[in-house]
């Protein structure tokens, strides 16, 4: 970073960003003692909800609201919602509705999906009127292509599958999750798919979306009534052009080990921050449930000038997809050794990676149980015994080298 500065006050905090980071920060503000002005800035014109059900119950029809149980009047927070921020100079937020005028601001406006080029006709899954939209499409016998093996690939098949369409998944790596997993790893849930009665297709890049069909790199056509993309996202970050407000080659915002960033007052959290992280020894960049909701709270301790450590969470999330709870802690690298704790053939199992003979990180499916042992192990850097770790009846507690 070229350099951060300390807070500039709190007699008018804006955060801007309504999602969970961004409303988890306003809360915590508040119930830390800040008595002055608290505005909480959204672009969608819905109070703050949480996002992890979209794909999962508001698909599955099991809920129409996500909406979090903040109550903003109560609490004396401005909520400001359908504004879109366009900019930033000192002591100013720039909205499409006018100027704020802040002490202390808090970037928090998260990530958004990654767009196929070209692909205008396909549907992305990122806000709940996006889940409720393609909700009312689902129906038997619709064909649904989805681009990408991703998380949201997976979630959205199970709940097209539960309606009863017919499913196909296109994914240009070699196997599902190729930016998460080892394609060794990846590989052993293409099964879930076929099981599933979902078609999966790995090593195949989309070309096109055309009316009626989804042209692919190797020339052929796949046909589809719908289309969802699921490829990643990006930073919301744009809006922060010539603001001074440093950001990396992502688009997110840089911000040291107190979630400040470059520019003076200002702070960060959420899915479109770069954080340092001495657990992991580089700069990470996390979006996900677990990471918005302490990053939230961090970052109004932040703001509150609290004296906390850095900011360095063992990242976690989770996945519910074909019938099976998938969980991930840590954060893997290349050279890291790599532990089975049962096979894929199994109906639970783990994978552990040691560095050093220390847990990085974890994978679980249906074996909450490694996970949370596994969570404290990689928090406390504890060292294990590689052949009890290995050893699935062993409880990874117990695998600690003597």
């Amino acid at each position: 970073m070229t350099g951060v500065a300390e807070q500039s006050g709190t007699d008018r905090v804006v955060v801007v960003g309504a999602g969970l980071a961004g409303a988890q920060c306003a809360l915590k503000l508040r119930q830390g003692g800040l008595r002055g002005r608290i505005t909480l800035v959204g672009e969608e014109p819905r109070a703050p909800y949480d996002r992890p059900p979209l794909s999962k119950d508001v698909l599955l029809g099991k809920a129409d609201s996500t909406a979090l149980d903040i109550d903003y009047g109560q609490l004396g927070i401005e909520l400001l919602t359908g504004r879109r921020a366009t900019g930033l100079t000192p002591g100013v937020l720039h909205t499409d509705a006018g100027d704020l005028p802040y002490d202390s601001l808090v970037i928090a406006t998260g990530a958004v999906p990654r767009a196929l080029p070209g692909a205008e006709r396909a549907h992305l899954l990122h806000t709940l009127d996006d889940a409720l939209a393609l909700r009312a499409l689902l129906r038997p016998g619709l064909r649904l292509v989805l681009v990408g093996a991703g998380w949201i690939g997976a979630e959205v098949s199970t709940a097209a599958r539960a309606a009863g369409c017919e499913v196909t998944v296109v994914e240009a790596g070699p196997a599902p999750l190729p930016g998460a997993l080892p394609v060794e790893i990846g590989s052993a849930m293409a099964a879930w798919y076929e099981r599933a009665g979902v078609e999966l297709r790995c090593g195949v890049g989309v070309a096109a979306v055309e009316p009626g069909a989804v042209l692919l790199a190797d020339g052929s056509h796949l046909p589809a009534d719908e289309v969802v993309v699921g490829i990643g996202a990006r930073p919301a970050t744009g809006w922060l052009a010539g603001s001074g407000v440093e950001l990396d080659a992502t688009g997110a915002v840089v911000v040291d080990g107190r979630l400040r960033t470059s520019v003076p007052g200002v702070f960060a959290a959420g899915d479109c921050v770069s954080y340092p992280s001495a657990r992991a020894g580089v700069r990470l960049a996390v979006q996900h449930w677990d990471h918005a909701l302490q990053s939230g709270e961090a970052v109004a301790a932040a703001v509150l000038g609290a004296d906390a450590p850095a900011y360095d969470p063992v990242p976690y999330f989770w996945s519910e997809q074909f019938g099976r709870m998938v969980q991930y802690a840590g954060r893997h690298a290349e050279g890291d050794e790599l532990l089975r704790r049962g096979g894929p053939g199994d109906a639970d199992w783990s994978v552990l990676w040691l560095r050093d003979g220390v847990p990085s990180a974890l994978l679980a499916v249906d074996r909450p149980r490694d996970l949370t042992q596994g969570r404290k192990l990689i928090e406390r850097g504890t060292a294990l015994d590689p052949a009890r770790a290995a050893d699935p009846s062993v409880p990874l507690k117990s695998a600690v080298a003597g």
